[in-house]
Formats: C-alpha cells, sequence, structure tokens
C-alpha cells in the first residue's frame, strides 16, 4: 500500500459526491415536512453513519438533538458476521422523544433491527429509520426503512464515512475498492 493514493486504491466511483449531497438535501426536505413542529432526537451509529447524520443534520430545519449508538458486526470483514455487539449506548433517555435513527449501510437488515429492537425497548414516541445505503438484494429480514438515501447493488463500498478496517471514511464519494485491496 505505501506509494498509493487512497484514489489510486478506488476501482469505480459509484456515487459522486454532488449526487450525495443533493440526495441528502432531498432527504431532509422529507423529514423537515414529516418532522413539522416536532423535535427530533436524531440517534445517528457510530462510526459509519456520522458524516451521513452530519450532513442531514445541518440540512434540518425543525429542532434537533444528537445521540449516537455504536455496535459492531463486521470487525475488518467484508461480510457481517451476523453477530451485533453493542460497544457504546446511548448517552440520554429516549421515552417518549420522536427519534430518527440515521444508519450508514442496510443489506441484510440483522443489525438494523437489532438495533430498532433496542431503541423500541426505551418506549420512543416514534421511531423513524434513515439509511444512507441500502442493498435491498441482500435483506434477510422485514426491516421498514423510512428514508433511504440510494439503493446500491451488491458490492463492497467505502467512503463517506463508510470504511474498509477503518480506512477510507474520509473520502467524498462512494466508492468500490479495487479487490487487491481487501483481499
Amino acid at each position: 500500500m505505501e506509494g498509493k493514493t487512497i484514489n489510486n486504491q478506488i476501482k469505480k466511483v459509484l456515487i459522486s459526491e454532488e449526487q450525495i449531497q443533493n440526495r441528502v438535501s432531498e432527504l431532509a426536505k422529507e423529514i423537515n415536512r414529516d418532522y413539522s413542529g416536532k423535535k427530533i432526537h436524531l440517534v445517528s451509529i457510530l462510526k459509519g453513519a456520522t458524516i451521513f447524520a452530519s450532513d442531514l443534520m445541518r440540512k434540518l430545519e425543525v429542532p434537533v438533538t444528537i445521540d449516537f449508538i455504536s455496535v459492531s458486526s463486521y470487525g475488518n470483514s467484508t461480510e457481517s458476521s451476523g453477530v451485533v455487539r453493542i460497544i457504546k449506548d446511548l448517552d440520554h433517555p429516549i421515552e417518549g422523544r420522536e427519534i430518527l435513527l440515521v444508519e450508514d449501510i442496510v443489506d441484510t437488515g440483522l443489525t438494523l433491527k437489532y438495533i430498532q429492537g433496542i431503541l423500541l425497548a426505551h418506549k420512543p414516541k416514534s421511531l423513524k429509520t434513515c439509511v444512507f445505503l441500502d442493498k435491498y438484494e441482500r435483506r434477510q429480514v422485514d426491516l421498514k426503512i423510512d428514508y433511504t438515501g440510494f439503493i446500491i447493488p451488491n458490492e463492497f463500498v467505502v467512503g463517506y464515512g463508510l470504511d474498509f478496517a477503518e480506512r477510507y471514511r474520509n473520502l467524498t464519494f462512494l466508492g468500490i475498492l479495487k479487490e487487491d485491496e481487501y483481499t
């Protein structure tokens, strides 16, 4: 890897920075409309959703607070292990609050369904889910997603917060890694 730049490790740009920012603006408009007159408590899933959640939050016009939850099901692999571990729980109570759960990517749906269950057990007033990316063809469970950024093919993607072994989160676009970078 020495001598390579991050962009040289990308096989293909799947979604450009401009496309991402346009879609985030569209999602914010939908959320602003749906939550008009309400306060949102945004729950961002660490680490991947932080950039998406930050950009989305800046475009929201309704009152918003934020909290974070961290789970792991990937480790340093390109495939989910199917075992979800909570690494960091919420800092604030959510009972009776309007919760908007923000996730970077959903594929099998197992992790997101697990997190939704945890949050619902805390008795929020409502729980809606906003995901940046949806690999719908990999879904293994029935899952309600209220706001979706992009539906993508079954490719391992990086950028805009998504990583491989903690790298590539800083890319402003969504890209597909060259296969030799993770094999």
